[in-house]
């Protein structure tokens, strides 16, 4: 028998949801339970019925699930239907003239553009990409800011069933022409540029530095005039206003079969190869209608905003569909969070009303480290739930997010879930459940988690494991686009295919809810003892002068492997005798916090960690310069390459 991952956290806080929030919920305990009931008993029964309330089919299915091509799943497959549809057409005669989407840009402009309108836009789009020779079934790349056209290109590639893969724009134009290449893309849509960080983002220049350097398969390159900034438009290149003009506000939705690939969206991989993760249509949908209702509670009169860029899965299923699928309006804000100073985003929340916000963990323990007084300037009293996703969040955040965005009166909704699974998994519900800081509570209903050894039997309570899904879900991934091999072998490959393997561990408390320890290439075994690395980084960021810390392993000759930190201060860096004061106090903070055994070896402090322009820490970076290792990584995507430095010891 393997040992268990261990669990060292222990956080015994929990939050019941306000009276007034549960009033008007739109599910309650009782109505939780008996979703639950229905999904243990009749578990296809329960996802066909919820896929025929929920969806607008233009062919009923009459099949709910096929297991037949395990792990080869699919949902609602003889039935036709299309998601443009179900996000547009079927809202125009009740909400046409209700708000989809308020944009704000970040040097301030904004708009505020209809159903009708964002119906007639993606139209438009549509007839002009089949002008420009898009089928259905071709690849396009997206590659643009953060802007209403990005989710209109999305949308009118939907509509004529071309499969779309959006780059996110702060990739490089290496990365780029990776995905466009693995994809076999006919199409890049981008933009002359973006506004990010009080800069302007060079979009087209990217593109034309990734197909200099080898597409072949691309055709054509349609440009949005965003910032009116110097482009070269090539042989390939036509502007996106000549795309639309004379185009049709009406164009009939191609129906597709419900397995239909919707998207390819590539994630990183263990191997440092993208993975192309290809989601098919119905089942897609379905889960991204039902957990904006679930875990967001969303009403009309709801202002929605997600900060996710479309670039990510969170900016699909929060963005782009899902929403948008409900009737729902929402913000899309182009720009960093603190250009031009860091109370941008308490500002758009109060300029627009926002209800219901849904961030990063790492947006918060910035925001945090930068005092309460920013968004202490801005009325923020619409706001009613709050929510996270992208990575676990530590106890001390969200506490801070709880009572000083919060007011203590909004629910907190921890999500978690992947690229792969589509839409949340375990999250609460939260006008039917209490919450626990740092936990995301319970699997939703159908879904069926668990925690398991290495050899795939359950652990017990407050033991860390494999988080597994036991079951199929509808929105789950079919495959990685061109390499089946890689599916079967990632996810399907260490318990003979008969759980979903998530790649991270967990444990699951007294009271049934969830913990994400971190991902299982980030469990360090220390003298024997497997620890989760969020964990110890919790550790850390409870101290009170710790603002972000991130943690990882090297190799130790007694130990197995020696603890590194990297640590963020409120305040100034910490640096020579300060410093080593600094460092003393840390380790004995994390031996009282936790025990002697998860002391770090060896703490840096730097004025930043080291992240992509999402947000995501680059651990694999930070694993690399723990070791000692030249840096062979691509680090076009950091904020800010002089970080590395400063964690390297040489500034």
């Amino acid at each position: 028998m393997s040992e268990n991952i261990e669990s060292v956290l222990n956080e015994t806080r929990l939050f019941e949801p306000a009276e007034d929030f549960v009033a008007r919920a739109r599910i309650k305990a009782v109505d939780l339970e008996a979703l639950h009931r229905k999904a243990e008993s009749d578990y296809e029964g329960f996802w066909g019925d919820l896929a025929r309330e929920e969806i607008d089919w233009h062919k009923p299915f009459t099949k709910t699930l096929d297991d037949s091509r395990a792990p080869h799943f699919g949902w609602f497959t003889d039935g036709l239907l299309n998601i443009s549809w179900n996000c547009l057409d079927r809202h125009l005669a009740q909400r046409g003239d209700q708000a989809a989407i308020i944009f704000e840009g970040e040097p301030g402009d904004t708009r505020r553009i209809s159903y009708r309108e964002l119906h007639a836009e993606v139209c438009r789009f549509a007839n002009g990409l089949k002008a420009q020779g898009v089928q259905k079934g071709d690849r396009v790349v997206i590659y643009m800011p953060m802007i209403p056209e990005a989710v209109v290109a999305m949308q009118a590639c939907a509509r004529i069933g071309a499969i779309h893969s959006v780059v996110f724009g702060g990739f490089s134009a290496e990365a780029l022409r990776d995905r466009v290449n693995d994809a076999g893309a006919k199409m890049i849509v981008t933009s002359d540029g973006g506004h990010r960080g009080g800069k302007v983002v060079e979009l087209k220049q990217a593109v034309d530095k990734a197909i200099d350097h080898g597409c072949p398969s691309i055709e054509k390159v349609v440009v949005f005039k965003r910032c009116g900034n110097d482009v070269v438009m090539r042989k390939e290149d036509v502007w996106w206003h000549d795309v639309i003009a004379g185009q049709a506000d009406q164009c009939d939705p191609e129906w597709v079969d419900a397995e239909h690939p919707l998207f390819l969206l590539y994630t990183s991989g263990s191997t440092g190869k993208p993975k192309g993760i290809q989601h098919a249509t119905g089942g897609y949908l379905l889960n991204a209608i039902v957990t904006n209702k679930w875990v967001f509670d969303m009403h009309d009169g709801d202002v929605f905003w997600c900060t996710a860029d479309v670039g990510w899965i969170t900016g699909h299923s929060y963005v782009a569909y899902g929403p948008l699928a409900i009737g729902g309006t929402e913000v899309i804000y182009e720009g960093t969070p603190t250009v031009p100073d860091a109370g941008r985003f308490w500002k758009v929340c109060q300029d627009h009303g926002v209800t219901i916000f849904y961030t990063a963990p790492t947006a918060i323990r910035a925001l945090m480290k930068l005092g309460e007084t920013w968004p202490e300037k801005y009325d923020l009293s619409k706001l009613r739930l709050l929510g996270t996703v992208g990575e676990p969040i530590n106890p001390e955040a969200w506490m801070w997010y709880h009572t000083v965005i919060g007011k203590e009166r909004c629910p907190i909704v921890d999500t978690w879930w992947q690229t792969e699974t589509g839409a949340h998994m375990i999250a609460p519900v939260p006008g039917a459940m209490p919450t626990k800081p740092g936990s995301c509570t319970r699997p939703l209903p159908g879904i069926i988690a668990d925690v398991v050894n290495e050899e795939g039997h359950p652990v017990g309570a407050n033991q860390g494991g494999l988080l597994v899904i036991k079951k199929p879900w509808p929105s789950m991934l079919r495959t990685i686009w061109g390499d089946d091999d890689r599916f079967r072998k990632t996810y399907w490959g260490q318990f003979g295919g008969k759980y979903y393997l998530a790649g991270d561990s967990a444990r699951r408390d007294e009271d049934g809810y969830f913990w994400i320890m971190g991902r299982i290439d980030d469990v360090l075994n220390v003298s024997g003892h497997r620890l989760g690395t969020m964990e110890v980084e919790s550790a850390l960021v409870a101290h009170p002068r710790v603002a972000e810390a991130a943690v990882v392993g090297r190799p130790h000759d007694v130990k197995g492997e020696a603890i590194v930190a990297f640590v963020i201060c409120k305040g100034e860096r910490p640096t020579g005798a300060t410093a080593e004061a600094m460092l003393k106090e840390l380790r004995e903070w994390v031996s009282q916090e936790i025990g002697p055994i998860a002391k770090p070896d060896d703490i840096r402090f730097a004025d930043n960690l080291p992240k992509t322009r999402s947000g995501k820490i680059m651990r694999r970076l930070l694993r690399s310069i723990a070791r000692g290792e030249e840096i062979t990584q691509d680090t076009s995507t950091l904020e800010n390459e002089q970080v590395v430095l400063q964690l390297q010891g040489k500034a």
